[in-house]
């Protein structure tokens, strides 16, 4: 029986504006894998999409002008691009001579076990990475290309919820082109079907980066101009007199629900700097839900998740109306924050399954999904 200890990437940054909530969460499960079990790879990627492997990566995301890879301008013959290679990934294995020394991150993937995409909003946790990990053949922690494009664009994500009847709170989405076109139409048909306040978020980013309340005219368009300075498309929602409300799920085809947690926020609403700069929230685990509400948010959770084929692992959060006790679905999260304090790690830490050990079983699936996918034929023979 091998005791060859798994090849953990872990990859981190990105070019997002969640950028540095992915330091965060990175840290915590790098610090937290087990050595005794694994050997974990850090795969940095700056905020101008270059990428950095091994001890060194750390420090180039933190340096605000990071050492590049070998550019087409600079010396790039194969003997110096395999010392580049080679200084960059100390301690792993050794890379082959025969490989190209233009080196791109599928050739770094495929001396990893299993990579753990620990990055947050576009170009990580849209399908963006997955795809590319796809391609490589390689085993991943969490959703696939498909649920991970629909829980990171909020207004596909509201589509999909509502033709398989999930309850949610209204909402308006449209495109920077559309907004160009016809500003007027498009307040005139939120004030109509939302009125104020209503909350504008990009449709394709998280943390709260980018979203603002707006009480009147005057502020929407503001809020409108921020959100398109962040995504093309922006999803407006009306606003709701509700607790916050969040769960975990974890598994593939037979995902459980964890307990449910009550997010308090001290500000106006859970922004930015309530989730990860002030403490401007209270985190209750489990929440006050009676034995009804309960059976309903982890209901909803469990069907949000199968609605966008999601795997391993995500957190879906939900309003839970004040006076009329409505459960309505905000929105599923298939990356969440990953910091030992983050709500998805506390909310199973909770139901009895340890931040080292969610990592165990995460990785555990990541496998279960590669194996079943790799039974899959990839050609037609009629033969």
């Amino acid at each position: 029986m091998s005791t060859r200890k798994l090849r953990i990437g872990v990859i981190f940054g990105g070019k997002s504006g969640e950028h540095e909530v992915s330091l965060q969460s990175a840290r915590s499960v790098m610090d937290a894998l087990d050595p005794l079990h694994y050997t974990t790879i850090p795969i940095g990627i700056s905020k101008d999409g270059r990428w950095h492997v091994g001890k060194g990566a750390w420090k180039a995301l933190e340096a605000k002008q990071p050492a590049a890879l070998p550019s087409k301008s600079a010396e790039s013959t194969p003997s110096s691009a395999k010392r580049f290679i080679n200084s960059q990934i100390q301690g792993l294995s050794p890379v082959e001579a025969k490989r190209s020394p233009d080196w791109l991150p599928p050739a770094l993937v495929n001396e990893v076990d299993v990579v753990f995409p620990v990055l947050h909003g576009t170009f990580g946790e849209d399908g963006t990475i997955q795809g590319l990990l796809e391609m490589a053949g390689v085993p991943y922690v969490g959703a696939g290309v498909l649920a991970s494009a629909l829980g990171m664009d909020k207004v596909a994500m509201k589509q999909l919820f509502s033709a398989v009847g999930i309850p949610q709170a209204r909402w308006v989405g449209f495109t920077r082109a559309s907004w160009s076109q016809d500003e007027g139409r498009i307040v005139r048909e939120i004030e109509e079907q939302l009125g104020y306040p209503c909350f504008v978020k990009p449709a394709n980013l998280g943390s709260s980066v980018g979203i603002s309340k707006a009480r009147n005219q005057r502020e929407l368009i503001e809020a409108v101009r921020l959100a398109l300075s962040y995504d093309r498309r922006v999803i407006v929602e009306e606003a709701i007199d509700a607790r916050e409300i969040e769960i975990g799920v974890l598994g593939n085809d037979a995902p459980i629900a964890s307990v449910a947690g009550e997010i308090v926020p001290k500000h106006e609403f859970y922004d930015y700097e309530a989730k990860y700069k002030d403490g401007g929230a209270e985190l209750r685990i489990p929440a006050d839900l009676s034995p009804e509400e309960r059976k309903a948010v982890e209901s909803y959770a469990i069907r949000a998740f199968q609605a966008i084929d999601c795997a391993g692992l995500a957190r879906v959060d939900f309003f839970l109306e004040r006076g009329t006790g409505r459960v309505l679905v905000n929105e599923i999260n298939t990356m969440p924050g990953f910091t030992r304090f983050s709500m998805y790690p506390k909310l199973w830490e909770a139901s009895g399954l340890a931040y080292d050990k969610l990592l165990d079983r995460l990785i555990e699936l990541a496998l279960e999904r590669h194996a079943e996918r790799s039974q899959l034929l990839r050609s037609y023979d009629k033969a």
